[in-house]
């Protein structure tokens, strides 16, 4: 029989299932249901067994992003992908809009959010009791019990919640470190947008010297674990996410503080900016070089060794070696070991954003013209980096992706609809004969990004770019291997272009670097321009070969509008109905 004291979670319901594997206190070392606040925040646990297991399974509510929207990954929600399931899976949903309050779809997700939410201050509550043995040391060389690392670890990943629940619902109701139980009055209103931003960002400023910072001499068991660095770079990415102009310059409803701010203020893209360039300034290359850009794009999502042996990595969500992504996303026409679904399709649009390996487009002063036999020839690498395509090498073959090419077979329901394949995140396998395993992590911050923001937020806060913007961009563009010529790696000279051009740029440099990253999906929405991009299909290749001859043409493969309610998600209809404080997003 189990023995179950008193302070039951059983509030928690099916979201806290602890699998208890070790005696302690003497509880049978089995599987139990609901498990009491004494038995996981343990006084006689010196070290914390429990307590540990339980903060791990806050962390879990970080999703991995490898195919975690209903097994697509959520850029083919975007203008950058299609999935090659045909039964209306989950991201189709989101890319056409076919949920309301009530139907709703993956990537929503208020209640594990708020589950997250509470766990957090279940912990904040309880924790101390636990006389932990084991110290840390912090950001700022003191050393603590481990506790208090635990708690600012946990504000962290309640930040992190919050920021996921405004990222699609803008303002959402503040809990504080309250505890709710049965019978307490839930009816609680929803905060002002920025209510909510700045809470957030207050809570990572008082709690990253609380943390860990890299290089720490316990990496291995503690790498994934947020770090001093990853709220500095999260603070300058909510605060880039607030500068935009969906909650800043153009809210779909103005004077709605629930979903924006209530008026303009340029003044936000400079806090952005600064709170991107203090990272750069501290722990870049100039400053304690703990970060920086990968020599090689490619190891970026390869090689997670430790810190040194990949500067650009800053947070990630823990995996593990196999051949999943792979398997789910690799090239069809393949079998045994080196089966693929093909699930990810990248479109034309998104090919199309890359430019040639000067770092210009053909059609606007590029020295190289687009090769009608093969369009891909002197692109910018990162292209091969992140999309397969017709003459790929891959698994040792030349990929046919021609209509009823090897691979791109006729005559079954699932095929490539764009001639394209995803390859990012996989390893390198163009002269292997079968997929191995690779360890495949899920990169949630990293130092390209931080560049890229800064860069954004320092042009907007401008009325001419300056020469750290153009520098930004270079070092992103010179290690992916553009040419530096005689255009500066494709830009004009500092003082040629304006911010407008500037802002293309940098919008555009986002999508390709961080492509299939879920930035793109959330950006289109921040920057307000999803509903301009989606007047324009969605599009393909057809390639036929014919005498020897190859054409490629260019085909629509999805046609869709987005419609202006679409930049927030509906507020849950159960909430709505039960709270008469929730007031639902504009138009839902």
């Amino acid at each position: 029989m189990f023995m179950i004291r008193n302070k039951f979670l059983a509030l928690l319901g099916a979201s806290l299932l602890i699998t208890i594997t070790s005696c302690s206190d003497g509880y049978e070392p089995k599987p139990v249901e609901f498990v009491s606040l004494d038995f996981v925040f343990s006084p006689t646990d010196s070290l914390g067994t429990n307590a540990v297991k339980f903060l791990s399974n806050i962390y879990a509510g970080l999703q991995n992003g490898h195919n975690r929207v209903g097994g697509d990954y959520l850029d083919a929600a975007s203008d950058d992908a299609v999935s090659i399931n045909i039964s209306d899976p989950d991201v189709y949903k989101l890319q056409v809009g076919q949920y309301t309050a009530i139907s709703r779809t993956s990537n929503m997700d208020w209640g594990v959010y708020y589950q997250g939410i509470r766990k957090v201050n279940i912990l904040l509550d309880n924790i101390d009791v636990v006389p932990f043995m084991q110290t840390y040391v912090n950001a700022k060389g003191e050393s603590h019990p481990l506790n208090v690392s635990m708690k600012a670890e946990a504000r962290f990943l309640r930040a992190c919640f919050y920021f996921e629940l405004v990222k699609r619902y803008g303002g959402v109701p503040l809990m504080g470190d309250d505890i709710h139980v049965l019978g307490d009055d839930m009816e609680l209103p929803r905060n002002t947008f920025e209510d909510c931003i700045r809470y957030i960002v207050d809570e990572l400023d008082a709690i990253k010297d609380d943390l860990r910072t890299n290089p720490m001499p316990d990496f291995d068991q503690y790498s994934h674990a947020a770090t001093r660095e990853v709220c500095m770079a999260m603070k300058a990415r909510v605060l880039l996410y607030a500068a935009s102009p969906l909650f800043n310059e153009r809210p779909i409803e103005p004077g709605n503080e629930l979903i924006g701010y209530a008026s303009y203020d340029r003044n936000r893209w400079k806090e952005a900016a600064k709170a991107a360039k203090e990272f750069i300034d501290e722990y870049g290359p100039e400053g304690k070089a703990v970060y920086g850009l990968n020599n090689d794009f490619r190891d970026v999502f390869l090689n997670f060794y430790n810190v040194t042996a990949n500067p650009e990595v800053i947070f990630y969500r823990p995996g593990s070696e196999n051949t999943s992504i792979e398997n789910n996303n690799g090239p069809l026409g393949f079998s045994g070991n080196s089966l693929g679904k093909g699930r990810t399709l990248p479109t034309q649009n998104l090919v199309d954003a890359f430019p040639m390996k000067d770092g210009m487009f053909a059609d606007q002063g590029s020295k190289y013209v687009k090769n009608q036999e093969d369009p891909y020839l002197n692109c910018d690498p990162r292209l091969d980096y992140t999309v397969l395509h017709h003459g790929s090498l891959w698994l040792r073959n030349k990929l046919d992706t021609s209509k009823g090419g090897a691979n791109n077979p006729s005559g079954v329901a699932e095929y490539t609809r764009t001639s394209y394949y995803m390859c990012k995140f996989m390893g390198k396998f163009e002269t292997e004969q079968d997929y191995s395993n690779k360890l495949h992590l899920w990169i949630m911050y990293r130092y390209a990004e931080i560049l890229l923001n800064y860069a954004e937020a320092e042009n907007e806060s401008l009325d001419t770019p300056s020469s750290d913007v153009y520098d930004a961009i270079i070092a992103l563009r010179k290690r992916a291997g553009i040419e530096a010529g005689e255009n500066n790696y494709g830009l004009k000279e500092v003082g040629e272009m304006t911010q407008d051009q500037m802002r293309e740029l940098i919008h555009n440099e986002r999508r390709i670097e961080l492509a299939f990253e879920e930035h793109r999906y959330w950006d289109i929405r921040r920057w307000r321009s999803a509903e301009n991009i989606f007047r324009n299909p969605l599009k393909g290749l057809e390639i036929k070969t014919t005498g020897g001859k190859t054409s490629f043409i260019n085909i629509n493969v999805l046609q869709t509008t987005f419609d202006v309610n679409r930049y927030f998600y509906p507020i849950p209809y159960s909430e709505v109905v039960k709270n008469d404080n929730m007031i639902q997003n504009p138009n839902w």
